[in-house]
């Protein structure tokens, strides 16, 4: 009988975990024991999962940092809903629209990655991330002065409110500042699961493939990897492109679930955050930037549901700088793996 590798057992893991999670939240819901704040918080964790994930294929596997995955993302939200709006004469269905919205989301994220990755992947650490930080800013900005509507002779940007004509039954999709407004909600809990699962898919698929193991050969040593023959840019852009794809995808299931999203929401913090929950899942880990996402994200609505409002994010800093220093503490992670094998040897007993 063939014995099934450890990279494929992991992987198992990680859909059993997903899988679990979803039908323990759906037990939850049927018996309502969950507040209507934390099951307003489901699709955002499933977006905040997708982003982590998909960001650890950048810097955790890859080995490069990036700080524009907030315009990645920013990019799936408003071509998300314009597809939407633009769609609903057309594809009354709920769950297919929304398919078809995440797709274009997910594409106008790729193409964003490969705009992007063509010129600034031959940089490397700090000057790579100043630029990807840049992009991010950039998108920003764009879409803060950016009107689109629809009306009966198609579709019409503009760059100024002055140049918006539209006429008396077109639709104001995007206003600028103010974003995009009048949405209608079609993101769900279950499609952001099944996005999850996609996602692990796609990246446990590629970290396992042979394209895979060739970036991780140019994160190890990258001198080393291209005099085998390996291709730089080739594998450094398939790696990018991927990672923004799938953030396009979390955008536009993230800019669905509210009836109005802003622009300013998608700037340098937001890309912060999602580093935070790749940095202290592990970087190269795909289950530890899931669980530190789903959990670290839904903390600080926990921490309010107790007598200690005022301090709740006070809290949550001081959990985030205690579990980075276990985490990187040689003695902890000893202890913890030394608690692990007993506990396998234990069982196997």
């Amino acid at each position: 009988m063939k014995r099934i590798s450890k990279n494929s057992r992991n992987g198992f893991i990680n859909y059993g975990i997903v899988i679990a999670a979803f039908l323990v939240i759906q037990v939850l819901l049927s018996q309502k024991m969950l507040s209507n704040t934390l099951q307003s918080l489901l699709v955002p964790a499933c977006c905040y999962i997708v982003m982590a994930v998909s960001l650890n294929l950048t810097v955790g596997i890859l080995g490069e940092l990036s700080l524009g995955h907030a315009g990645f993302m920013s990019l799936g939200v408003f071509s998300g809903i314009v597809t939407s709006i633009l769609l609903q004469g057309i594809v009354p269905a709920a769950p297919l629209r929304l398919a078809l919205s995440m797709a274009v989301g997910s594409a106008a994220g790729a193409l964003g990655g490969l705009i992007v990755g063509i010129p600034v992947l031959r940089l490397q650490g700090d000057y790579l991330a100043i630029v990807t930080l840049a992009f991010g800013q950039i998108i920003q900005n764009i879409i803060m002065v950016l009107y689109v509507g629809v009306d009966s002779r198609g579709l019409h940007l503009a760059a100024s409110s002055n140049r918006f004509d539209l006429d008396p039954d077109g639709i104001t999709i995007i206003k600028g500042p103010m974003g995009a407004v009048g949405v209608t909600k079609l993101a769900s809990f279950t499609a952001g699961f099944l996005l999850i699962l996609i996602t692990l898919a796609v990246v446990q698929n590629l970290v396992n493939s042979r394209s895979g193991r060739a970036i991780m050969a140019l994160r190890d040593n990258r001198i080393a990897a291209e005099s085998v023959g390996i291709n730089t840019t080739k594998y450094k852009l398939m790696a990018f492109v991927t990672s923004a794809a799938l953030a396009g995808a979390a955008g536009a299931l993230w800019g669905l679930n509210y009836s109005s999203t802003v622009a300013s929401k998608f700037n340098f913090n937001t890309s912060i955050l999602v580093l935070v929950f790749v940095v202290l899942g592990g970087l190269g880990s795909i289950r530890g930037s899931m669980i530190s996402a789903a959990l670290l994200y839904v903390l600080p609505e926990l921490l309010r549901a107790f007598d200690i409002a005022e301090y709740r994010m006070l809290i949550y800093a001081i959990v985030l700088i205690l579990v980075m220093l276990a985490t990187n503490t040689p003695a902890v992670q000893n202890l913890i793996n030394s608690r692990f094998r007993k506990a396998k040897g234990g069982a196997g007993k």
